[in-house]
């Protein structure tokens, strides 16, 4: 719970989880992952402090994109893929706002991909949670664009046959400024990371492992099964050596290409361990952490990759009409548009 200062009254509010919950039956098969991503954000949001008639949450399509319904802010259930340009609309619009939004693998890396990588690159300030399951849930289990090589599923009989997309990767190599990974199955390190995301200025992209129970149950428990964390999980902490392992035995170091490696911290010493920095200015040692598990079952980066300060969109946009308004000639922007089919700009 947090108390915050609430400006219309002058005194100070309370909010707890039940102040972001809707009047709507949260409907999501029973054990999805999606339930407990839902709690760690309306419990995030309460912390945060800021009123719900302040926040604005986005979808697109898909099982993710009913989150809305479920929060009891200002919320938009929005076309397919489309989710990050309506938020940047909003976002432009009511700066004011706290702007989230929501989608999954297929709905963001598929027919969303270009208006998630532009309004990553454009840096507006936006919070995008993307539910990974690597599977089409709400179609009835169709292979997505984050599937498996060789994934079986009623579209693909013979295997996928698609190279699959890394979420992170992608955010990284659009330069977005914050880009994070977690998983449904860790309450903490979600909470931690939507904290952080909503303090970033600028577009923060959070990739969430998600448990499709029904279409790809356990595609992650080789990865997030209470025996497996330990010697899979690797939690990136900044300014540490990258280790991992019960008694944190196994380590990450760049080889002479600069691609990271996994390797034995007894063998090699801790000073060859990469040295985590989601501050550096370059996206390549956080890109090459991202790129350390190609499937599931090996070991994965979690955490925040990069968080580094750029020009926010809307700030540059809002600089940009202020130093159009000291040119000479019409000003009134509104005016102009409705003044007729032509105009003449000096």
């Amino acid at each position: 719970m947090t108390v915050t200062a609430d400006e219309k009254s002058g005194g100070m509010t309370a909010f707890k989880r039940k102040d972001f919950q809707s009047d709507q039956e949260v409907r999501w098969c029973p054990g999805c992952g999606d339930y407990s991503i839902l709690a760690a954000f309306q419990s995030v949001l309460a912390e945060i402090g800021t009123p719900p008639e302040n926040v604005a949450v986005i979808s697109g399509i898909g099982c993710s994109s009913r989150l809305p319904y479920y929060m009891n802010t200002y919320g938009i259930h929005s076309i397919h893929g489309r989710a990050p340009a309506v938020a940047t609309g909003v976002a432009l619009a009511r700066s004011d706002l706290d702007v989230w939004v929501i989608g999954g693998d297929g709905d963001m890396m598929s027919i969303g991909g270009n208006h998630l990588i532009h309004a990553l690159r454009r840096n507006v300030n936006i919070k995008i949670l993307m539910f990974n399951n690597q599977i089409y849930g709400l179609t009835k289990g169709q292979y997505s664009p984050t599937s498996e090589l060789g994934k079986v599923t009623k579209s693909t009989p013979f295997g996928s046959i698609d190279q699959p997309f890394n979420p992170v990767s992608v955010a990284l190599g659009v330069e977005a400024s914050f880009v994070a990974r977690t998983n449904d199955m860790d309450r903490k390190q979600m909470m931690e990371i939507f904290h952080r995301a909503h303090e970033h200025r600028g577009a923060a992209f959070v990739e969430i492992y998600q448990n499709c129970n029904v279409f790809n149950n356990g595609t992650f428990e080789g990865l997030v099964g209470k025996e497996h964390r330990a010697d899979m999980l690797i939690e990136l902490k900044q300014g540490e050596p990258v280790r991992f392992g019960a008694n944190l035995e196994h380590g990450v170091m760049l080889d002479a290409s600069g691609e990271g490696v996994i390797v034995e911290v007894a063998d090699v010493g801790v000073d060859r361990l990469v040295v985590h920095d989601e501050q550096r200015h370059s996206p390549a040692v956080a890109f090459a952490l991202s790129r350390l598990a190609e499937h599931p079952n090996e070991p994965t980066a979690m955490g925040i990759f990069r968080a580094v300060d750029r020009p926010v969109y809307e700030g540059e946009v809002d600089r940009q009409l202020v130093a159009a308004s000291k040119r000479p000639g019409p000003t009134d922007l509104a005016g102009l548009l409705r003044s007729g089919a032509t105009w003449t700009v000096d």
